[in-house]
Order: C-alpha cells, then sequence, then structure tokens
C-alpha cells in the first residue's frame, strides 16, 4: 500500500458555529478521499457551545475516533490545517494550508495577511473573499523613524473551495420533530419570513448581518396591513442562554417602538437545533421564504442550506452568497457600498476605510411586499435554484473540489524512516573453557663487547 501523508487538522470541529460546521465538513471530505491519515486536535471557537460531535451519530464516529487526546505527536505532520481567523494561522507541518471565511468587508486587516503568507496555501469559500484578499497592499514603517521600509502584500497562493451542504440532511421535507412542530404551533400566522444567523455587534444599521434594519423594514412594510405575514428570527448573540434571550427580545422590542401603528408579529427561535431540526425548520409549512439584510458573508452557509428547501431566498446582491445565488433562481437586493464601523467588527479588524454593502431598505420592503401577495411567482425561482444547488454546491461537490487543489498544491511525501532493530553479532565469553593464549619464546640475548 503506498505511504499515506500524516495530516494534522486544528479546527474548532466540535462547537456550534460556522467554523465549527466548516471544519467537520473538512474533515468528512479528508476522510472521503482515502488518501490521509488524519489526525483532529480541537480549539474552541470563542463562547460557542462544545456540543456538536455526537457519539451516536454515524456521520461524527469518524470524527470522533480522529480527535488527539493530548497536543502533541510522535513526529511532524506532513501537512497541517488550520480552520481558524488567520492571525492565529500557525504553520507546524511540512506543508500549512490554512482555511478561513475571510472578512466580509473589502480590506483585510494587515495582521490577518502576516497570517495567509505563514501558510504554503490559503483556502477562502468564496469568490467575493479571493478578490478582496490577493490585492491588499500596506506600506510597512520603521517603529521609530515611522519611514516607509517596505510593503506588505499575500504572497502566498488563494484557492476558492464553497462550503457543501449535506445534502442527506439539507433537502425538501415534510418530516419534523414533534418539538419544532409544536414550537411553531405558536406562531398564528400561516406566512413567515425566515431569518437564520447571529445578532452581532454594532448599532442600528451597523451590525454585520443588518437584522435590526430587516426588523424595522419588516415592520414599516407591513403595519396596519389587514392581511399580515410574519417574521421569524432564529438568532442568538454571543451564547444561547437565558441571558442572551432576554438581551435580544429586549433588541426586538426597542425597534419595535420606533416604528407606528398595527405592527405584524416578530417571533424568536433562540437556542441550539441540530442539523435536522434546522432542515425542519426551513421546510416547515409556516414558513415561506428566506430572507437577509446581511452587510456581507464570507460565504453565507445558512442561506445556501434554506436555498435547498425549494422556498425564495431573498438576500443582498453582493458577498459570498452571490456564488449560490444566482439571478434567474433567487432575489437579488440592490444597495450601495458604506463604510463599516469600528464598533462593528471585533478589535483589531478594523481598516481606514472598508466598507461594505446596504441594502435599498425601500426596494427591499416593495420585494417583500411583492413575495408575500404573489407567492406563486417566487415559488418557481425557488424550485430551481433548489435543484441547481442540489448537486453544484453539496457536500460530495466539495470533495471532489477540495480533492482537485490538493492533487494541484500538495507535494510529494515520503514515508518517514522505519525504526530498525540492530542485531550485534554474540560475543563469546572468555572464561576457562577458553584456550590460552600461546606464549611466545623470545631468544636470548648475547653480551656484547664494546
Amino acid at each position: 500500500m503506498s505511504y499515506r501523508p500524516l495530516v494534522l487538522v486544528t479546527a474548532p470541529v466540535g462547537t456550534r458555529s460556522g467554523y465549527g460546521s466548516h471544519s467537520r465538513d473538512i474533515v468528512r471530505s479528508l476522510i472521503a478521499m482515502d488518501k490521509f491519515d488524519v489526525k483532529i486536535w480541537p480549539v474552541r471557537w470563542g463562547a460557542t457551545a462544545q456540543n456538536a460531535l455526537e457519539e451516536n451519530n454515524p456521520k461524527d464516529t469518524p470524527i470522533i475516533e480522529r480527535l488527539l487526546g493530548q497536543p502533541n505527536m510522535e513526529r511532524q505532520p506532513d501537512i497541517h490545517i488550520h480552520i481558524v481567523v488567520p492571525n492565529e494561522f500557525q504553520p507546524l507541518g511540512k506543508y500549512n494550508i490554512g482555511i478561513t471565511a475571510g472578512l466580509e468587508t473589502t480590506i483585510t486587516p494587515p495582521i490577518w495577511v502576516e497570517g495567509m503568507n505563514r501558510m504554503n496555501l490559503n483556502i477562502v469559500p468564496a469568490k467575493f473573499i479571493k478578490k478582496y484578499i490577493e490585492p491588499v497592499v500596506f506600506d510597512k514603517h520603521d517603529e521609530r523613524t515611522k519611514q516607509v521600509i517596505g510593503q506588505l502584500r499575500l504572497e502566498r497562493p488563494v484557492e476558492v473551495l464553497f462550503e457543501g451542504a449535506d445534502t442527506d440532511i439539507y433537502k425538501q421535507t415534510k418530516e419534523f420533530s414533534k418539538p419544532l412542530h409544536e414550537e411553531l404551533l405558536n406562531i398564528k400566522e400561516d406566512f413567515s419570513f425566515l431569518f437564520v444567523g447571529h445578532w452581532l455587534q454594532g448599532e442600528l444599521g451597523h451590525d454585520r448581518k443588518d437584522l435590526g434594519m430587516l426588523i424595522k423594514t419588516f415592520c414599516e412594510t407591513f403595519k396596519n396591513k389587514k392581511d399580515q405575514p410574519a417574521l421569524v428570527l432564529k438568532t442568538s448573540g454571543a451564547t444561547p442562554s437565558i441571558l442572551d434571550r432576554e438581551d435580544i427580545l429586549g433588541k426586538i422590542d426597542r425597534i419595535t417602538k420606533t416604528v407606528q401603528g398595527n405592527l405584524p408579529s416578530v417571533y424568536l427561535l433562540h437556542g441550539d437545533f441540530s442539523d435536522d431540526e434546522m432542515n425542519g425548520l426551513y421546510n416547515h409549512p409556516k414558513i415561506k421564504a428566506h430572507v437577509s439584510f446581511t452587510h456581507g458573508e464570507g460565504f453565507g452557509r445558512p442561506l445556501l442550506e434554506a436555498s435547498l428547501s425549494g422556498k425564495p431566498v431573498i438576500a443582498p446582491n453582493w458577498s459570498g452568497q452571490t456564488d449560490f445565488l444566482t439571478k434567474d433562481g433567487a432575489i437579488l437586493l440592490p444597495g450601495g457600498m458604506n463604510d463599516v464601523k469600528p464598533d462593528s467588527l471585533m478589535k483589531g479588524l478594523h481598516v481606514k476605510d472598508t466598507k461594505w454593502f446596504t441594502v435599498n431598505y425601500n426596494y427591499a420592503s416593495k420585494v417583500l411586499k411583492d413575495v408575500f401577495e404573489n407567492y406563486d411567482k417566487h415559488m418557481v425561482k425557488g424550485k430551481k435554484l433548489s435543484i441547481m444547488n442540489q448537486t453544484k454546491f453539496s457536500l460530495d461537490a466539495m470533495t471532489k473540489k477540495f480533492e482537485e487543489i490538493l492533487d494541484k498544491h500538495l507535494p510529494n511525501f515520503e514515508a518517514p524512516a522505519k525504526k530498525v532493530d540492530l542485531k550485534l553479532p554474540k560475543l563469546k565469553k572468555v572464561g576457562s573453557d577458553t584456550p590460552p593464549p600461546q606464549k611466545m619464546k623470545l631468544p636470548k640475548l648475547k653480551k656484547v663487547s664494546v
């Protein structure tokens, strides 16, 4: 059998996060290739829960079996795959690959460029991320004189590998878990728009998902209407805790109070859902369409998964999701580029003049109304998009593309030298049974007179 290179994957494989889901899929793809000896060192992802791997789940068992119990290995891995934010990239292997969702803005911070330059290869999930990372250039300054002494730019190759959806799970279905079905029966309306994603930092209009303005626009659009749809938010902040839930409810209340009149209902779904429950949510008859006003996505995984339900998807015409949300399949919202506020990003990531996308709220309002009033027309597009994404953006398709990237870039690895037991010759014991050495008889010396 040919040599199977040792691969160490350092990633948040056990967390309930976007990076966690992506990490698990990357590992599943590596295992499916059947070319590598895969080991995994699990890391945390912020404050997200670390209970995503289930011992009785056959999809998780191959991952659990490869988890390292200690942060050490007997030898250096041939390949190290690091799935974190780029400033944390570490080149621990003979060949190193950094995988990141990137930053959802027009400028990548210098500390991320430095991290990507530490790797042999970088992989991002969307053409949009590659487009804005590759040309970025920063001046390097002398710390003492502040004079320009050089430039910082990306010096390592970047490949695009989309995040594939597991179509064994995410698909059209009429089967729903009892707890989910009972929860959604609390929604009195028969027509609901669904948003899925975290409610991130930033004031109204400046949180990355722009969830605050989605709520406000929805309320303004359908206030005082005789027939009103609902807006369902599957969201949370830092952690799915009671305090977080109350904080989210408080935000919703403050936003709805800025709109006068008889308002439509806004419902909150808070807490951890399994993949099957999420697919059930996307497909439930109470949910008629999926919507996001996001300022930017590295890829937009929930939008891809939602598209497989065959229902209309409404999202901005900018950033990662446009790779799989086509104009003839999705409802893409126009808008413009706006400056990103420093408090919208984590500390250290904001760069002057960086921008992201803001939808045209008036246009978006008309779209929400049109989807509600002319639903059947938009369902045709939703079905078309679902059929395309089931094959083009499946986990199997991702595995195939990933293998092509690795075949293109990886060097040949030689098997490490094997340990060989050195067999020394047996030495005979010197003892009484050994013949005594022969005595040498020297001639007698004659005395010589001088």
